[in-house]
Formats: C-alpha cells, structure tokens, sequence
C-alpha cells in the first residue's frame, strides 16, 4: 500500500483534483441568486386566509401583452392547516377580490414587477388548464426553477383548497 504524503503540494493528486486550471475560478448558483442581484427576483404572498367549505384561496399572476419581458416561475409555497389540493394552472380568470403588489427580492430596489396580480377565495373561472396537482398539508414549497414560463400575454393561476382551511400561497419568480 502506497503511503501518499497529506500535504497538498502541485505534485500531489489532491492539488490536481481541487484546482481546475482550464476555467477558474468556477462559481454556480442557481439562477435566482443573479435575478436578485440583477433586481428582478419578485415574491407574491397572499398571507393566511380562511377559507369557508368549498372555496380555494385562489392567486394569480399575468404577464402583460407587450411587456417585454418573460416571466419565470420560481416556486410555489405556502402552508395549509389542513390537507389541501394544490394546483397551478394556465389560464383562468379571478373575478373581484383583490390586486397584491408584488415585492422585489432585492430589498430598497425601486424596479417594480411587469405583471398583473389578482388574490380571492372561491373558484377559478373561465378555461384554465392545470397541468400540476398536489396533495399539501402544513408548510409546503414545490420548486420549478425557472422551468415553467409565462410569456407575454398568458396567466399562470395557483389555488390551494377546497374546504374549511386556513390556507397561504406563495409565489416566486424572475423578469428576463
């Protein structure tokens, strides 16, 4: 058995294995880290609402025709008191309730968000097509990063219900 020296010298296969001379230095991170340091990393909340039976806390972001910009979904995450159906959606339409304002991530930032909110209880209308579901209880976080987009002129709508629940939802996302 080789008896290898534990100093870390250029000859020594420890050196070859930690410095990487081709492209250094090499630093990853996830693609949030530089929309937040570029301002353009935004978090929506809807807090915690009770909801009556039958209703869904219902929340809602659309990415204005013309804008300019592509929308990226970061996550989803919230928390329940009691087991509800999670689920994101394209389309749909929020009818009343209210318009959160989006904050930015990079705290003091004056870079405002491109898109349109809209926050209620109730059901979904209009057409929507869901293409993620999930059973959620107590503090939930689903990451997409990034992968679903919202280009101009289209909605992405998440609900988490139905039934007597007090129930929050969370959403995060970049502006490109």
């Amino acid at each position: 058995m080789t008896n290898n020296s534990v100093f870390n010298n250029e000859n020594s296969p420890v050196y070859m294995l930690t410095n990487n001379g081709y492209v250094s230095p090499v630093i990853i991170s996830p693609s949030e880290y530089s929309a937040a340091s570029s301002q353009r990393l935004f978090c929506l909340s809807t807090g915690n609402v009770s909801l009556g039976s039958g209703a869904s806390l219902l929340l809602q972001i659309a990415n204005p025709n013309g804008s300019g910009r592509t929308v990226y979904l970061s996550r989803v995450a919230g928390g329940a008191s009691n087991t509800v159906t999670l689920t994101v959606a394209s389309g749909g339409i929020i009818t009343g309730g209210t318009t959160p304002t989006p904050v930015n991530a990079y705290l003091g930032s004056a870079t405002t968000s491109i898109v349109t909110t809209r926050q209620n209880t109730g059901t979904i209308g209009g057409t929507p097509t869901s293409f993620f579901a999930a059973m959620a209880a107590d503090i939930y976080i689903v990451e997409f990063n990034g992968a679903i987009i919202v280009p101009p002129n289209q909605t992405l709508t998440v609900t988490a219900g139905t039934g007597s629940v007090t129930a929050s939802l969370n959403l995060m996302w970049w502006e490109v």
